[in-house]
């Protein structure tokens, strides 16, 4: 492997952008293609980022002999199309989140990567910043007892802007509050309880047909819950808490992006907790994947292919209970999950 990792970045929008940005500061990768469907596109991503490798198809892209890794930054209904087509191709994937639409397509991405024995992440970039380091620090130090309870939430007005609007109401296009902010919350309580043995859940849906916001309560062994909500036309907390016998740890406004909590124990000063960390959050999930890859890892630790298929079951359940499925699924995919 070269002296830096490789990336190639599949897609040209707003998050690819940011990822861009991010890869400039870590010493040890380097940005070195990137792929559009068009040449106009690819071009002018390629000149704002001073890219040197420019394609006009993602098909190039991923035959790019000098690449390492690929980081797929396309909308959610593309991600299992574009992860399979950069693993065949040989390639180690980075797949924005979610890492699929539903199982059967997190199935068939996993399946690849493990039968080309090839690197996979999905690139949910806040289990990686120092705030998560230090949430799951405290959890292992019982700093709050016995957890039993967490409630999480991510909600926002919508954007106006064409690009960013488009993706987030289109159901071709795999749009709706679950899959674009739902996640991070249900990624939260995956990392603290695991994957839920209950789940009950109501949607509201907009002109579009997509959820325009939901409301979930996921059950655990030995009573434990978790209580999330998510939006795309309503401004909502953003914070997070995880409660246990002894204390809390409160994550402020702006959490799956944040650098501080509160640790809340009874009898006790309330003790503000501020991480440093870097302004572009990519940064920390960029260096993991660029260590998995020097050390020959086939996926992440903090982030494992098991876990990513578990919460895109979650989803899956969830979207049951409101009969709803976009309208490129099957009824097989939206039930045998």
């Amino acid at each position: 492997m070269a002296d830096k990792i490789r990336w190639g970045i599949l897609g040209c929008g707003s998050i690819a952008a940011k990822f861009a940005d991010a890869l400039k500061c870590v010493d040890e990768a380097e940005l070195a293609a990137v792929g559009s469907r068009t040449d106009e596109n690819a071009n002018a991503f390629g000149d704002a980022w001073h890219v040197p490798r420019r394609y006009g198809s993602y098909q190039k892209l991923a035959d790019d002999k000098e690449l390492d890794i690929i980081y797929i930054a396309t909308p959610h209904h593309l991600h299992a199309e574009n992860t399979i087509l950069c693993l065949n191709a040989g390639k180690g994937v980075l797949c924005e989140k979610p890492l699929a639409v539903n199982a059967r397509q997190g199935r068939e991405m996993i399946d690849c990567a493990r039968a080309k024995k090839r690197f996979l992440m999905e690139a949910m970039w806040t289990r990686f910043l120092p705030l998560m380091d230090k949430v799951r620090e405290l959890l292992a130090d019982n700093a709050i007892g016995e957890v039993r309870m967490l409630a999480a939430d991510f909600g926002f007005r919508c954007s106006d802007r064409a690009e960013e609007k488009q993706r987030l109401i289109d159901p071709y296009l795999a749009g709706g509050a679950l899959l674009d902010v739902g996640v991070y919350p249900l990624a939260l309580s995956s990392m603290v309880f695991g994957k839920p043995l209950g789940i009950h859940s109501a949607g509201s849906f907009g002109r579009t047909g997509i959820d325009e916001q939901n409301a979930m309560i996921l059950t655990f062994d030995q009573g434990r819950l978790a209580v999330m909500y998510s939006a795309l036309q309503t401004e909502t907390t953003q914070e997070a808490a995880i409660m246990g016998t002894e204390g809390m740890i409160r994550l402020h406004r702006g959490w799956w992006r944040g650098n501080k909590l509160t640790l809340v124990r009874p009898g006790k000063s309330e003790q503000l907790i501020e991480l440093p960390s870097h302004d572009n959050g990519f940064v920390y999930e960029i260096k993991a994947a660029c260590r998995d890859l020097r050390e020959g890892r086939g996926e992440n630790a903090l982030m494992p292919l098991d876990e990513s298929l578990a919460i895109v079951q979650t989803m899956d359940a969830i979207r049951k209970q409101w009969g709803f499925k976009y309208p490129f699924e099957s009824d097989v995919e939206n039930v045998k999950n």
